[in-house]
């Protein structure tokens, strides 16, 4: 009777619920004592009858619920209301917790995810290994500090650690795994701190790798009575071994030497212009020297040096700044940056355009980058002003090219001794030669293919008269089935296969719209090479890897890179830079390591792809071609990723980029393993020989 009583009065928001924390307050105590009470006095009237435990429950708003113990209690339909409360209220915050999480810290958490996958992300991210079941033990670099296991450690692979170049081996998912990306906000991130693999490191031979495994794995426990960690140990095993067999870590030595820097924080001269944190910076530079580091990179704003009035330029943190690089020895590369900083993936600190600008940008929102809803873009200013005089009686390009001159004035002595190697100059968002047409600010996550950005008045006359040129003056117009931001190149008549995208129209409209890039980079670099005459300048171009295995190429277009299937759109750009003898720095140059960790086919994604066509058409002008990391990296799978795309094994001609950037300098380059992976990274990049040591 007690049986069917527990079956029938089951309810089902409970059965939804879960009974996931349950967390009672103490009025919910006194409840409980009472719910036992009641309890007892239903087990007794279930003995003498059931007209008395039916009566019981008539005269009771009670429902009895099992317990782990076995037993059951009754609780009130006042407590059960009070718990589907919390219970709501516990997935509200939840869900914003996930959000935050997906949106600030990349973390890849699936739609549905719960507590479990928070702490296991975290976990992860502590440097644990979390298995799909949930057994959780620590990595190699948790047991070396910590002599658990008996001292022998076990390895996790991350999209930021551990990463295997493609060339050798994919990487062998775990069952349970989330393997795809939400958005790029999460993606480019993209530092992908869920996906990992519990596994030996790929780059150490080591014949005792599968005990090594084993032992950790255990953890004290016995695995031969254990059915899932006998296969999990297994599987673990057969993946080391597959591993060591395919993989074998090339040795760099005696290979060329390329230039190593470390950029510097974003925020390390305030608003103020003022040096921040002295002590903080001395030390990690006399550690930088001390591993032979080449120099720092630091990015010389705009709206800091010249913020409160036109061509009133303050550059006394920097002056400072510079003095203390070159008493370390070190060299700079320095960056024009000419886009306001905050907003973007990587971003930890918030400096606007100068004030004076925005001033003009209230009473005039057209010098400002335009979607075709509107919508303003204040992150750098639009190309259509170029030679417009709306800036105080200056024209943008006039405005760039005093800030530079003025640089190279009040820099001359750094110039001059060779301190300062390289100035990069910024051509659009985030320093990089491009439209805005992804801003997460809009809305815009990954994969979609973002919006032409062309819409205020000065592009739109531009276009104008392009279209007066070619005859056709119904062709002042950007396409009007082009999608949204988040769109899908099958959901759109401009980017779906066979659209209009290759029809007259939008092939005048592309053209006009890539040229439009190509020409403001042209005007600055003009300008930049006669205010650093003698000094090596270059311009930055960011990977749009999305859609690339589509014959639109639509993330591209949106971006304005001409480069659908059937055009190379980066042989015009490698011209125009060579022209002006400048170099590329590319940033998707190591893009392609996250294929071991992130499935690219939903969005037909193809880094390794678009790598090697920007790199060969800058490659085939005699371009000086240098690269940064897009990706967090600290160990030494990433380094060898980066390391082959720096110094390609099979190119007959010997080619390899120009110099390297690591981003970027923290306390966190500075710990043990990561500043001895490190440390090792740039003698390898030296092509000196390195000692071999365990990782």
């Amino acid at each position: 009777m007690a049986s069917e009583m527990q079956r029938y009065d089951t309810n089902e928001d409970d059965e939804e619920m879960g009974m996931d924390v349950k967390e009672e307050d103490d009025e919910d105590d006194d409840d409980e004592e009472k719910n036992a009470a009641m309890h007892a006095m239903a087990g007794f009237d279930g003995v003498h009858g059931s007209s008395s435990s039916n009566r019981f429950q008539n005269h009771q708003p009670y429902q009895e619920q099992p317990t782990p113990g076995g037993s059951r209690r009754c609780r009130p339909l006042e407590e059960k209301e009070r718990t589907k409360l919390r219970e709501r209220q516990r997935r509200a915050i939840t869900a914003k917790i996930l959000a935050g999480l997906r949106r600030h810290g990349n973390y890849n958490l699936r739609v549905r995810a719960d507590i479990n996958d928070v702490i296991a992300a975290l976990a992860r991210e502590a440097g644990w290994v979390v298995l799909p079941d949930g057994t959780t033990f620590p990595s190699r670099s948790q047991s070396q500090g910590t002599g658990t296991a008996g001292g022998t450690p076990s390895t996790m692979v991350t999209s930021s650690s551990s990463h295997i170049p493609t060339q050798h081996t994919p990487l062998v998912s775990l069952k349970g795994m989330p393997s795809g990306i939400q958005n790029t906000a999460d993606q480019i991130a993209c530092q992908m701190k869920s996906v990992f693999v519990p596994t030996s490191s790929p780059y150490d031979s080591s014949s005792t790798a599968r005990s090594q495994t084993s032992t950790m794995v255990a953890d004290g426990r016995d695995t031969q009575n254990d059915p899932f960690l006998v296969g999990c140990v297994d599987s673990i095993d057969k993946q080391v071994v597959d591993m060591h067999t395919k993989l074998q870590e090339r040795d760099f030595a005696g290979t060329p030497y390329i230039p190593v820097y470390v950029m510097l924080p974003l925020g390390v001269i305030n608003m103020k212009s003022e040096l921040v944190d002295l002590d903080g910076l001395v030390k990690q530079l006399r550690v930088l020297k001390s591993i032979n580091v080449d120099g720092v990179m630091v990015d010389c704003w705009w709206g800091i040096v010249e913020a409160n009035a036109p061509q009133e330029y303050n550059w006394n943190g920097y002056k400072r700044l510079f003095q203390i690089v070159r008493e370390h020895k070190l060299k700079i590369k320095v960056v024009m940056s000419f886009h306001e900083c905050g907003g973007n993936i990587g971003d930890d600190v918030c400096i606007p355009l100068p004030h004076w600008v925005s001033e003009i940008g209230r009473s005039n929102r057209d010098i400002y980058f335009t979607d075709r809803a509107g919508r303003r873009n204040p992150e750098c200013l639009s190309w259509g002003i170029d030679k417009e005089r709306v800036l105080r009686g200056r024209t943008a390009v006039e405005v760039y090219f005093d800030y530079m001159r003025s640089f190279r004035v009040e820099f001359d002595e750094f110039f001059e001794d060779g301190i300062i190697s390289m100035v990069e100059v910024g051509l659009g968002p985030c320093g990089e030669l491009r439209y805005p047409s992804n801003p997460v600010k809009h809305g815009w996550r990954y994969p979609g293919v973002g919006e032409f950005q062309c819409y205020d008045q000065y592009l739109l006359k531009s276009l104008h008269k392009a279209a007066e040129a070619r005859g056709h003056s119904f062709w002042a117009r950007g396409p009007d089935n082009a999608g949204s931001y988040n769109s899908r190149p099958q959901e759109t008549g401009f980017f779906c296969d066979a659209g209009d995208y290759d029809g007259y129209y939008g092939r005048f409209f592309l053209n006009w719209y890539s040229q439009v890039l190509v020409d403001h980079a042209d005007r600055v670099l003009s300008l930049a090479k006669l205010a650093f005459d003698g000094t090596c300048i270059a311009a930055k171009l960011s990977g749009i890897h999305w859609w690339y295995k589509t014959a639109s190429h639509a993330a591209e277009l949106t971006a304005g890179f001409y480069n659908p299937s059937n055009r190379d759109g980066y042989v015009v750009i490698a011209a125009m830079l060579k022209k002006h003898g400048a170099a590329l720095n590319f940033k998707c140059a190591e893009m392609s390591m996250l294929e071991q960790a992130v499935d690219f086919s939903e969005a037909l994604g193809d880094p390794e792809g678009l790598v090697w066509q920007v790199l060969n058409a800058a490659w085939d002008v005699s371009l000086p071609v240098c690269s940064e990391n897009a990706l967090l990296c600290h160990d030494r799978g990433g380094y060898n990723c980066l390391l082959e795309k720096a110094k390609p094994l099979n190119d007959p001609d010997g080619k390899h980029i120009f110099a390297f950037t690591y981003l970027r300098l923290s306390p966190l380059i500075m710990e043990g393993q990561n500043y001895m992976e490190f440390e090792r990274f740039v003698k390898r990049m030296h092509g000196e020989a390195v000692l071999e040591f365990q990782s």
